[in-house]
C-alpha cells in the first residue's frame, strides 16, 4: 500500500490501511521496547567519574560521582569505599538516603589514609540489597608517580 495512504486523513483513508493499522496494534505486545531492557537488569550502581587530590601526609580527598538509574527506597545505592588494588580498604562513606531524583549523584570521602607504597586505588560503590560491584574506577593519587 502506498505511504501516502496512510497519511490521509482518517475519513478519507482507504479501508485496507485501516485495518491494517488496526492488526499491527492488536498483536504489538505491550511493552515490547521495555522487554529487553529487562533481561539485563542492573544489579549494582557504577562509578562514573572520581577526582582525587592529596591532603596531608599520606591523606587523600575524593569526590566520587554514582549513577544508579534503579534508585527505590528500598534499594539504592548506599556506599562507596576506595580500595587498594588487592582488596584492602582505606576508607568507606555510607549513604543514609536514596539519590532518586540527583542521577548521577556525586558525594566526598575526606581524609582517605593511604600508605606510602600505593600509587593506585579503585573505587567502587555498593547496593543497598546487592552490596559491592557494577563498574569501579581506578585512579592514580597524585604525587606518587
Amino acid at each position: 500500500m502506498p505511504l501516502r495512504a496512510l497519511a490521509m486523513p482518517l475519513q478519507r483513508r482507504p479501508m485496507g490501511a485501516l485495518l491494517l493499522a488496526m492488526a499491527v496494534w492488536c498483536v504489538w505486545p505491550a511493552g515490547a521496547g521495555a522487554q529487553a531492557a529487562d533481561v539485563a537488569v542492573q544489579k549494582h550502581p557504577d562509578v562514573v567519574k572520581v577526582a582525587v587530590r592529596a591532603s596531608g601526609a599520606e591523606r587523600f580527598d575524593f569526590d566520587v560521582t554514582v549513577s544508579s538509574p534503579y534508585d527505590t527506597p528500598k534499594r539504592y545505592a548506599d556506599a562507596f569505599r576506595v580500595s587498594a588494588q588487592d582488596g584492602t580498604v582505606f576508607g568507606e562513606r555510607i549513604l543514609l538516603h536514596d539519590h532518586a531524583d540527583e542521577q548521577p549523584f556525586t558525594r566526598d570521602l575526606h581524609g582517605v589514609k593511604v600508605p606510602r607504597g600505593v600509587r593506585v586505588v579503585v573505587v567502587q560503590a555498593r547496593d543497598r540489597l546487592f552490596g559491592y560491584g557494577g563498574k569501579r574506577v581506578e585512579v592514580a593519587l597524585p604525587g606518587r608517580n
